[in-house]
């Protein structure tokens, strides 16, 4: 498909002319036409499509439409049919009353093209900046939450998870190298293999259960020593086979020449274990009481009275990377789009000593509660916490309470990888020491802890966090949480449509773009903000209180 890109032209007379007359009392689809004229250009994808070749549809079509379809949750199929029938649609796209639209096939085919081009922020940007232009984008103040988002699969047991990952290779083979796979497959895989792998099908007892999957492995392992044999190297760089090779790494292992089953202490962390063969992207991960198998979004909105709330910044990762690592790609992202914040507002697990230290180098205010000395001392609030030693960062020596000075001082670092510095105290001193139960129960003191931009920047942010003028601040962060709401029910946010990181990814970025339109709609309508909900009791207890 080749693409001659058109310069955006008006709405056509006839789907102008119909579309006021139906809609007297006004139209969101039309209020965003006429605030903020046409959103994307052919030009901008160019580089999607060959220069020779049958024509194809407008890109820049076909990404407004990609966007209408989170804005109203519809499926391809319905958003197809969106666009042949709905006036306020075509006039939004600037279609005639008579344009026929295109197949439901042609979405796919351009979110495919917009992730092989590397476009999918370009959906969600250039969204922003026409709201920017239209002086609606207001970022001096910013708050960023995460929520879970549950993959698009089946919930597995690590039995299950081995045969479907068997099944689902067999199945590839099946159709990339049929001859190959019917000289080289056990008939008995047929009955094994055949029907989906289900806890109901499996045996119930302890030692049958591990047979069955002894049995599996071994049916793993001659099927990948058959491909490493084969004539046939393609077989190797198969996707499915890969992901077949990683399970069984996971799930197994060889003790001399026998393939074992992994015991539960045995198993990899579970940032690197695959829980479904047909999304190796998923991971298990959990949050308080929330346990799920997907993926994360993060979203960074605006959060100004005097204009609509938007969302300047979507990312989603796998489900076990922390809040806190996203701090810093958040904000640079943010400070490469010229949209940093004055005031960044977070919860808890964005923050630490290092991302307070990083935001106050890129000019930021962050925001939010530190989590407070978790040692037994400070928690017993009798003891002496770290905040009880001096530091004296030139001469490289902690001072203890009763003037001891320590007797050594080196950086090292933790076993995330971040540097931190580590204090020994003589055994002498604290062996010595008359009020040594408050400080440790081992042979001396040592104290760990960041370096001193880190550890300086976590020490007055837990001062300033007692303070009513932080209270006030942080009021604000609560907002975003009818973001979540507001893009669960209309996008399915907390659901992934597509399978793997890439195709997730391109869908919060379009769902971001959504909501952002909705906003805009509902602000050019002078449509109130929702309140906060309170419970009956609440409010009917309000006069009394």
């Amino acid at each position: 498909m080749s693409m001659r890109p058109r310069p955006s032209r008006p709405v056509p007379a006839d789907t102008a002319r119909v579309a006021h007359k139906i809609f007297h009392r006004g139209n969101p689809y039309l209020d965003l036409r006429d605030a903020l004229g046409p959103l994307f250009d052919d030009a901008t994808f160019a580089d999607l499509y060959a220069h020779q070749g049958a024509p194809a549809l407008a890109p820049s079509c076909l990404a407004l439409v990609s966007i209408l379809q989170y804005v109203e949750g519809l499926s391809d199929r319905q958003t197809a049919n969106a666009v042949r029938a709905r006036i306020d649609w075509k006039y939004l796209l600037g279609l005639s009353l008579e344009d026929d639209g295109f197949d439901a096939s042609d979405l796919s085919d351009f979110r495919t093209r917009v992730l092989a081009g590397g476009a999918e922020t370009t959906l969600f940007t250039q969204v922003l900046e026409r709201c920017r232009d239209q002086g609606l984008l207001k970022a001096e103040r910013q708050r960023t939450d995460s929520t879970h988002v549950l993959g698009a699969i089946r919930t597995l047991n690590r039995l299950e998870l081995v045969g479907e990952t068997m099944r689902a290779t067999l199945d590839v083979l099946a159709v990339v190298a049929p001859e190959w796979l019917r000289e080289n497959a056990a008939p008995e895989w047929v009955e094994r293999y055949g029907p989906r792998v289900e806890e109901y099908r499996l045996p119930k007892g302890q030692a049958a259960r591990e047979r069955l999957a002894t049995m599996i492995g071994a049916d793993g392992v001659a099927l990948l020593a058959a491909i490493d044999a084969a004539e046939q190297t393609w077989l190797r760089t198969i996707p499915a086979v890969g992901v077949l090779r990683q399970v069984w790494e996971q799930q197994y292992r060889r003790e001399g020449e026998d393939l074992v089953w992994r015991r539960a202490g045995q198993m990899p962390p579970s940032a690197a274990v695959i829980c479904s063969p047909y999304d190796p992207d998923v991971r298990y991960s959990k949050k308080r009481q929330t346990t799920w198998e997907g993926y994360k979004v993060h979203l960074t909105e605006t959060c100004a009275a005097d204009a609509p709330i938007l969302i300047t910044q979507v990312d989603t990762t796998l489900a076990t990377v922390t809040d806190e690592q996203m701090t810093s790609s958040i904000q640079e992202d943010l400070a490469a789009r010229n949209l940093t914040p004055a005031l960044h507002v977070v919860d808890a697990g964005y923050i630490n000593g290092q991302g307070l230290a990083q935001s106050q180098d890129r000019g930021i205010d962050l925001c939010g509660p530190v989590a407070p000395d978790a040692s037994w001392q400070a928690r017993a609030g009798a003891g002496f916490a770290l905040a009880d030693f001096g530091l004296d960062w030139d001469a490289e020596v902690a001072t203890c309470p009763q003037g001891k000075h320590s007797s050594t001082w080196r950086s090292v670092t933790d076993r995330s990888g971040a540097a931190c510095v580590q204090v020994h105290f003589r055994i002498t001193d604290c062996q010595a020491c008359p009020v040594r139960t408050l400080c440790t129960t081992g042979a001396r003191r040592s104290l760990t802890f960041r370096p001193q931009p880190a550890h300086d920047a976590r020490q007055h942010a837990l001062a300033r966090q007692t303070t009513a003028a932080f209270a006030e601040e942080y009021t604000v962060r609560a907002g975003i949480e009818s973001t979540f709401v507001q893009g669960n029910r209309r996008s399915d946010l907390r659901h992934a449509r597509y399978r793997g990181l890439p195709k997730v990814r391109l869908q919060h970025r379009l769902t971001a773009a959504a909501l952002n339109l909705a906003r805009v709609a509902a602000w050019l309508h002078a449509a109130p903000r929702a309140p906060t909900r309170r419970s009956t009791f609440v409010r009917l207890m309000e006069p009394a209180a």
